[in-house]
């Protein structure tokens, strides 16, 4: 740092330039002050200035000498709030307890700090209550889940359920019903295993009864839903295919077919993927009227 003093008074009354390079980038700061200024003065705008900008620095340099450069460097320290800390040379035992009394000294600091976090914290904190009857989804850790459920791989759910609650087990645990082949695994969890399942219609399944033949003991799948459809090239024809979704499956669950064999056999599945069509572009025009007039 340097300073370029003797300069015409401004309206502010600077008569001097403070001249701050960054030894590494040679970047460099202009700072306007006056002669008058104190030592804690010139601490202070440099922390204003240039410390919430670049950091801290790890050694200054300055033309004015040794003297102004400890007393600078002293409040710069204060002023960051190191000073109870400070630098001191010692020799034998006096080392210990210097260290010991630092040490305590930031103990101290840290204990502050957490008391001060944690009263934060309570302000929005509630504690975590069900009722039995309640649905909740039970937490799987990695470890966990492969040895007590048998999840396994990074794209396992984390949560699984949901598990109603039986009864409450103390102040912050709750027994579930578990399905059976959980039935291996304890039926108490800690209040901070659980998460609230908030009902949802479009999450029931509505599954009609499937009904067996009785000689062979299976059935056939119908389809009952065309959802998309594309072509697909191959070396000597080109290949139509839909994507059907079949009965007892959800549309998770849906397989490519040959177009021209699924109208072969469910030519009806065509009939309502037109009128779909025609019902969509329809929408999109606005002639619902005469749409529906015309179905009548």
């Amino acid at each position: 740092m340097d300073f370029m003093v003797g300069l015409p008074q401004t309206f502010k009354k600077h008569d001097s330039i403070w001249v701050i390079v960054d030894r590494l980038t040679k970047s460099t700061h202009f700072l306007p002050v006056k002669t008058t200024y104190t030592v804690p003065q010139y601490a202070t705008l440099y922390i204003k200035e240039i410390v919430q900008l670049h950091g801290s620095p790890e050694s200054i340099i300055s033309d004015r000498g040794a003297q102004f450069t400890a007393q600078f460097w002293k409040s710069f320290q204060e002023g960051l709030g190191w000073f109870e800390i400070g630098e001191t040379k010692l020799i034998g035992p006096d080392i210990v307890q210097d260290a010991l009394r630092k040490v305590k000294l930031i103990q101290e600091r840290l204990k502050i700090a957490q008391s001060r976090q944690r009263s934060y914290a309570d302000i929005r904190r509630r504690d975590l209550e069900f009722k039995v009857g309640d649905y909740v989804f039970l937490k799987v850790s990695p470890m966990k889940g492969i040895m007590r459920f048998g999840r396994k791989g990074k794209f396992s759910p984390k949560y699984i359920g949901p598990s109603p609650i039986l009864e409450r087990n103390g102040r912050v645990a709750y027994r579930l019903a578990l399905p059976p082949v959980l039935s291996s695994v304890h039926l108490i969890f800690h209040v901070s295993m659980l998460k609230k399942y908030f009902h949802d219609s479009s999450h029931v399944i509505d599954r009609q009864d499937i009904e067996f033949d009785d000689d062979t003991l299976s059935y056939e799948e119908v389809p009952i839903a065309i959802i998309d459809k594309q072509v697909r090239r191959l070396r000597t024809k080109d290949v139509a295919l839909v994507k059907v979704i079949w009965s007892n499956h959800s549309a998770e669950e849906a397989t490519w077919e040959p177009e021209e064999a699924m109208k072969k056999k469910y030519l009806y599945l065509f009939d309502i993927q037109v009128l779909r069509m025609q019902v969509t572009r329809h929408v999109a025009r606005g002639d619902i009227p005469d749409l529906v007039y015309r179905l009548r």
